[in-house]
């Protein structure tokens, strides 16, 4: 795997930043775009910018490679997993809570229609 997911010498470096510390911040800003209602377009747009970030710390700290396109696109896609399920996630707690006549939860990332009785 070493090569085509990650550059660095060992995965644990990739999990760190990549997935813990950048899984984390993506998920917050899926958070914050639920909240504030916005369309998860605007998703798109802040988890391109989070994962220059990501690439700049894996630069910064672990000597890694900046400016490639191929580890971008793959920390791009690691966190654009956790930002829409951290948006999903919390759209469906707002449809259900804000909305509970109208919605129920199916799930920790869904919701259905209340059926009338």
């Amino acid at each position: 795997m070493q090569g085509i997911l990650y550059e660095e010498p060992t995965i644990w470096l990739f999990l760190l930043v990549t997935v813990v510390m950048g899984g984390w911040a993506a998920w917050m800003a899926g958070r914050a775009v639920a909240i504030t209602w916005r369309p998860p377009v605007q998703l798109v747009f802040y988890t391109l910018i989070l994962g220059l970030v990501i690439r700049f710390i894996h630069f910064a700290l672990f000597e890694a490679t900046l400016l490639t396109v191929h580890y971008y696109i793959v920390d791009t896609l690691v966190l654009l997993a956790f930002a829409v399920a951290g948006w999903r996630y919390n759209r469906a707690r707002q449809m259900t809570t804000q909305y509970r006549w109208l919605y129920e939860r199916t799930g920790p990332f869904s919701w259905r229609a209340r059926e009338s009785s």
